[in-house]
């Protein structure tokens, strides 16, 4: 303990000289305790780059420690670091261990280096019980080196499918042992682990298409792992065989069917990688390029083959798949529905052709199910206790319908009994026997016999109809139609007698008045078939609607005959109703009288003169003699002077029976008439007045002469005036007639006051005024005159 006092001499020197005098093996000194075999060293590991501390084995402190290290391989022991508690000393080639400290008697190395893996020496001195010893620990140090990051490496990054790969996975370093591990990523799934593989080499022999997709491998040893970048294997294989599929879903035994107006889509998908090209090819023409064909609207045109063609640009390989496409359609409308009558048994009939493929049809009753049958089925169902209104009901299925299409019949007994009817053909040749039975489902059956029950044909439904020769033994013979029917047992009948025609009129002698309306009537009273009824005339014409002032009435049996303003020159004598059918004819008379009205009193004219300047006259007259009168016909013509006058015209027809006068318009004054007047008593007319052509009105002198002398009066006191006014106005000019007329006005108004103001009918009276002093008047001075006039108008 001396040398460790001594401060003066270098630390380093004094630790070692105090060590090499400790040193084991000498005599005479204390034993001490250390490692001398492998064996015993202790093993500690650290990582590069990491820190690592070296501890003694613990007990008492320590006077001083030393650190020394053996690099593996070799037998010197070099120092590295020594302490005697209060200070530490690291030799300057312990850098490549690391970065080296002292911590008490642990040796600390910081970023371990490589260079650090070796044999540590710890040598301790420690003073126990006055004496000095020392104690020795071995430590082995493994430097471990963390794995680099991997590297992957694919011998053919796009192989064809069915070659072998190789995978390799290495690391630049790492501490052994290594452990390696493949993970593989497909584009579609999850990464998973090739369980089974921890080498650094994977071959894929033979490569197929499930190998296709992201590769990574991971290395790791005792310190770490890691893995590497991922690396894709393209496997190039296809195209295989195209699957086809059809939107909306429908198999049939040999493809796919679809229905009518509806949208199909062809969809084509064949494994492929690089992905394939499609084509779509219908019945060998080409329609389509992509995996996806869509019909907006099927059609029946679109039913046929269809072809997908796979290719795979990469290898030119090309597959193809082909399917079938029918285009389902339903038949046109619905079901139909009949009934087909059988004594006891009714057949029942659906039919529902058309469409592709055929519907499937079949009957339900109100007793159960019958049978199915494509396009149209009979089921024969018994009726026996079956209430009437039954319903039978076909049921119409097909695979393009989401519902069934049905029709419905009833079963209907037929109301009341059969009806017999006959008429006879164009020409009469033949007589046409009919019944009917209608109402019920089914129909009828009728069958005609004759009057001993034969059967005259075959039964059939209403109506039943059969031909007769027409022959007039036939008249008297009785027919039967027979009818059945399922629900009616036992049947029904009517029956019939063919009969010639019978007539009867209502009157055979019929009279009217002139003008009135006339009927005549004839009724037939048997005829089997029916008759046919007319009128002939008078001259055995034949008279229709279309016959002029006749009119025919038909009346069921019955033909009235409506005569309109009988005459007796066209409508006297006898008619003839006749009735007419296959078996025979029949004919009735009918005397028609037609009576005149008796003839109205004679009229003769007594006054007719013209008036308006001879646009009109005015007619009077009077009337000799006894008889009825209804009114008076004025008749007119232009009277020409020759032998051949015109002929009458109405003038004028509504004239009352009491009326003796009239005045008739719009004559031409240029023409010279003639006039008669008759008197009627309803259609009869009387004998024609006189002719007569009318005459001015007598003239009056007295009116004339009158109306001269007023209108010369006028004229000449006007004129005087005149003069004179002048002659005032201007006295100069007229120096003695001034003179004179002066005096002549003071005088004539003297007497003017006088006179008195009034003057008599008929006369007339011109007055002139004044001034008082005309001397003092200036010339141009206006003169006030005043003329009346009055007349009397001569009567016409």
């Amino acid at each position: 303990m001396v040398g460790l006092s001594a401060h003066h001499r270098p630390f380093c020197c004094q630790l070692l000289i105090l060590f090499c005098l400790l040193n084991p093996g000498t005599s005479d000194q204390p034993h001490s305790t250390y490692n001398t075999s492998e064996e015993e060293a202790l093993s500690i590991q650290g990582v590069r780059g990491s820190s690592v501390e070296l501890d003694c084995r613990p007990g008492p402190a320590p006077v001083a420690v030393l650190w020394s290290f053996t690099p593996l391989g070799s037998l010197v022991l070099r120092p590295v670091a020594v302490t005697n508690g209060a200070s530490s000393r690291v030799e300057s080639g312990a850098l490549a261990l690391g970065i080296v400290s002292l911590r008490n008697s642990s040796l600390v190395i910081e970023e371990l280096r490589e260079g650090a893996r070796g044999h540590f020496l710890c040598q301790t001195l420690l003073v126990s019980g006055g004496q000095v010893h020392t104690t020795y620990l071995y430590l082995k140090l493994a430097v471990l080196v963390p794995v680099s990051k991997p590297r992957m490496h694919l011998s053919d990054p796009s192989p064809i499918e069915g070659v072998s790969v190789v995978v390799t996975c290495a690391v630049r370093e790492g501490t052994e042992p290594l452990t390696f591990s493949w993970h593989h990523h497909t584009p579609q799934g999850p990464e998973e682990v090739l369980v089974g593989l921890s080498e650094p080499r994977l071959q894929l022999d033979p490569v197929n298409r499930t190998h296709l997709g992201w590769y990574r491998c991971s290395a790791s040893n005792a310190v770490n792992q890691l893995s590497s970048d991922g690396a894709f294997l393209d496997v190039i294989y296809g195209p295989d065989k195209p699957v086809i599929t059809v939107e909306p879903l429908g198999f049939t035994d040999d493809g796919f069917w679809a229905s009518e107006r509806e949208e199909v889509t062809l969809s084509c998908l064949a494994a492929s990688n690089p992905p394939s090209h499609y084509v779509w090819f219908h019945d060998d023409s080409q329609v389509h390029i992509g995996p996806t064909y869509i019909i907006a609207s099927a059609s029946r045109t679109h039913t046929g083959s269809y072809t997908c063609l796979a290719h795979n640009s990469h290898l030119d390989t090309h597959t193809q798949t082909t399917v079938q496409l029918i285009i389902y359609y339903p038949p046109k409308g619905q079901p139909s529905c009949a009934m087909l009558p059988t004594l006891g048994v009714v057949t029942l009939l659906c039919t529902w052709p058309g469409g592709f493929p055929n519907a499937q049809v079949h009957w339900e009753g109100p007793q159960g199910i019958g049978p199915t049958a494509p396009s149209n089925v009979t089921w024969s169902y018994t009726v026996t206790e079956l209430p009437n209104g039954s319903i039978f009901t076909c049921m119409g299925h097909h695979p393009t319908l989401a519902l069934p299409i049905l029709c419905k019949v009833t079963l209907w007994e037929p109301p009341g009994r059969p009806t017999c009817g006959t008429t006879a053909t164009v020409g009469d040749q033949f007589i046409m026997l009919s019944c009917d039975w209608s109402g019920g489902e089914p129909p009828a059956m009728l069958n005609w016999l004759d009057q001993h029950q034969q059967s005259l044909g075959d039964p059939s439904s209403p109506p039943a109809v059969y031909l007769l020769q027409a022959q007039s033994d036939l008249a008297g013979r009785e027919f039967t139609c027979q009818g059945s029917h399922p629900l009616k047992v036992p049947g029904s009948h009517c029956q019939l007698r063919l009969e010639a025609p019978q007539l009867v009129v209502a009157e055979p002698r019929v009279s009217v008045l002139e003008g009135e309306e006339a009927w005549l009537g004839c009724a037939l009273q048997q005829g089997t078939p029916p008759a046919q009824l007319l009128w002939l005339g008078p001259q055995q014409q034949l008279l229709e609607q279309s016959t002029r002032g006749f009119m025919l009435h038909p009346e069921g049996t019955r033909l009235r005959l409506q005569v309109r303003d009988a005459d007796p020159a066209h409508h006297r004598g006898t008619y003839q109703c006749v009735a007419r059918n296959a078996l025979g004819n029949s004919s009735q008379s009918v005397l028609l009288e037609v009576l005149r009205y008796p003839a109205p009193p004679n009229v003769t004219i007594s006054h007719l003169t013209y008036r308006r300047q001879r646009r009109e006259v005015q007619l009077q007259w009077v009337i000799y003699g006894p008889g009825n009168l209804t009114g008076f016909l004025v008749q007119q013509r232009a009277s020409v002077p020759s032998s051949e006058a015109g002929a009458w015209e109405v003038a004028a027809s509504d004239i009352e029976p009491e009326s003796r006068n009239r005045r008739l318009g719009g004559l031409d004054p240029g023409v010279l008439y003639a006039f008669r007047i008759l008197a009627m008593n309803h259609h009869t007319a009387g004998h024609p007045s006189e002719v007569k052509i009318p005459v001015d009105p007598a003239f009056s002198v007295y009116p004339a002469v009158v109306g001269a002398a007023s209108t010369g009066m006028v004229v000449a006191l006007a004129a005087s005036l005149l003069v004179f006014q002048y002659a005032a106005r201007h006295p100069h000019s007229f120096p003695c007639l001034s003179q004179l007329l002066v005096p002549i006005e003071h005088r004539r108004q003297r007497r003017g006051s006088r006179e008195s103001t009034e003057t008599p009918a008929g006369t007339e009276t011109a007055t002139a005024t004044s001034s008082s002093d005309p001397v003092q008047e200036s010339p141009d001075a206006p003169v006030n005159v005043t003329i009346t006039v009055t007349a009397t108008p001569g009567v016409q």
